[in-house]
């Protein structure tokens, strides 16, 4: 397949996953499963209610995950990855690979300066 970099997607891509707590919320619901707000923010430790809030009804609105509301007092509210975010699973697991190689390398870029 030939890549022409005017048709270019990876900014629509990127616009998706963008965000410092994107990415987590995803990994946790990937491997974790179904989980409740509550059980989110704790795992999330230093997001704010509002910014969970936003970023769980961005990646809702992309149809990343889904949003399940039980009519009961007080409100129970569940997300889940969907059928369509799970195939950001490998991407994801890239990204990770890519970011511990990349941590890696400046590392020993810094650790090489320091010796020279």
């Amino acid at each position: 397949m030939e890549k022409k970099p005017e048709l270019c997607r990876v900014d629509d891509a990127l616009s998706i996953l963008v965000g410092k707590w994107k990415p987590i919320i995803l990994l946790h619901l990937l491997q974790k499963g179904t989980l409740r707000f509550s059980e989110l923010k704790r795992s999330l430790p230093g997001i704010t209610q509002k910014m969970l809030t936003n970023q769980l009804r961005e990646l809702e609105e992309e149809d990343i995950i889904s949003r399940k509301v039980y009519p009961q007092v007080p409100p129970k509210v569940e997300y889940s990855i969907t059928e369509y975010g799970k195939t950001l699973e490998p991407i994801l697991e890239a990204m990770h690979e890519w970011g511990t190689k990349h941590t890696l390398h400046k590392k020993n870029k810094v650790n090489s300066k320091a010796s020279s």
